[in-house]
């Protein structure tokens, strides 16, 4: 491995829950390996992200009840897709060279992993996307 690959893994932090079994298929073991990790490695930022699409779209956010700001978050990410490849951008340039190869060969299936752990990261982090918490 290079010195940015080994740095790269260096920093993501372990996820005990995050299980690898010999059965798993290629793409979960590709989740629980890489895409989680960097997730929760990226968390602030996806934070930060997220509180400037808000911004930038008149903080209607801030009106909605809790289910709405669920639906919400689900929306930008899913139709949005200016905003969903910013957030795809966030997590593959943490990949390192050897897991980017895999990740091409099923970018697809591998695409709607990424985005459905996005969107549960900030669903579940809702309560630190309040306005008063905002920058």
């Amino acid at each position: 491995m290079n010195p940015r690959d080994l740095q790269l893994k260096e920093l993501r932090p372990e996820i005990p829950s995050a299980r690898i079994t010999n059965g798993m298929s290629s793409e979960e073991r590709f989740q629980n390996e890489t895409l989680r990790p960097i997730a929760k490695l990226q968390n602030d930022l996806l934070i930060a992200v997220f509180r400037n699409y808000i911004s930038k779209h008149k903080n209607s956010f801030y009106e909605l009840n809790l289910d709405r700001r669920m639906e919400y978050i689900e929306n930008a990410i899913q139709k949005d897709i200016k905003f969903r490849n910013s957030l795809k951008g966030i997590i593959i340039g943490q990949f390192i060279l050897i897991e980017y190869e895999a990740y091409i060969q099923n970018s697809s299936a591998l695409n709607k992993r990424m985005m459905n752990i996005v969107k549960e990261r900030l669903q579940s982090n809702i309560q630190l996307l309040e306005s008063d918490l905002a920058y």
